[in-house]
């Protein structure tokens, strides 16, 4: 059994709040894992120490360890920037860079790593819009603006472009919150297939999401990490009377 994270003890502040209370938990490398719990419990809090961007934020900070591949990212010898180049981020709102082409929003970060090499380039992003199951809806419009693209596009846009610098590891945001049923269907079927090759993590209000596209389930509340385990386990056999509250709908 091989795990992508190791977090050990981990809280995390903005200014004197409180936010991550003694987090403790490894997330299996290529798998989907699903954080669910009520709005302000730390879910996005969470993948935001993953990667090291909570401590960007004004007055934050973090105590306790996060292994990655086994290494404590917040080492002092550890540079964030070269942590977050490992780990793809999808938000909540999809962002496609909105004065670039469908090609040049995926080949970004290519070219700001120093790639330009035309052949390449375009091998890499036929492989990413590809990959985010985009591919042969816009293959014949690569120039048109991302911008142009309905949401659910977009959001896929946002996949090809985090997958094309090849990083190991995709965080996601409550990836579907802004899309329609069928947008979001293929969103999860896209999780599914990436989980084959990269380490997933999912931020979502949706239980059912999680239920349908997570192979394990993280349930935190105020703050604390209440049970995490086997997704189908977790939602048919609860061990928490507060976890069986909350997927049962008796509050959140």
């Amino acid at each position: 059994m091989s795990y992508k994270f190791e977090i050990e003890n981990l809280n995390a502040w903005f200014g004197s709040k409180h936010v991550l209370r003694d987090i403790s938990m490894k997330i299996r490398e290529k798998a989907v894992t699903a954080i669910i719990g009520p709005s302000g419990c730390g879910k996005t809090t969470l993948i935001r120490c993953i990667n090291r961007m909570h401590e960007i934020g004004p007055n934050a900070r973090v105590s306790g360890k996060v292994l990655f591949n086994g290494i404590d990212i917040y080492a002092a010898d550890v540079d964030p920037v070269q942590i977050r180049r490992k780990m793809g981020m999808v938000f909540q709102k999809p962002n496609p860079f909105p004065m670039m082409s469908i090609y040049d929003n995926v080949a970004a970060g290519l070219k700001l790593n120093g790639m330009r090499n035309r052949e390449k380039l375009d091998t890499v992003v036929e492989r990413s819009l590809k990959m985010a199951i985009l591919w042969d809806e816009v293959k014949d419009d690569l120039n048109k603006s991302g911008a142009s693209l309905s949401g659910g596009q977009q959001q896929r846009l946002c996949i090809a472009r985090a997958l094309a610098v090849e990083p190991e590891v995709m965080l996601m945001d409550e990836p579907a919150s802004a899309l329609d049923p069928i947008a979001t269907a293929k969103l999860e079927v896209l999780i599914r297939m990436l989980a084959k090759d990269y380490t997933v993590v999912i931020v979502t209000h949706n239980m059912q999401q999680a239920a349908r596209a997570a192979d394990f389930t993280a349930f935190l509340y105020l703050g604390e990490l209440i049970e995490y385990g086997p997704t189908k386990a977790l939602f048919e056999n609860p061990e928490n009377e507060l976890t069986e509250k909350y997927i049962t709908g008796q509050f959140g």
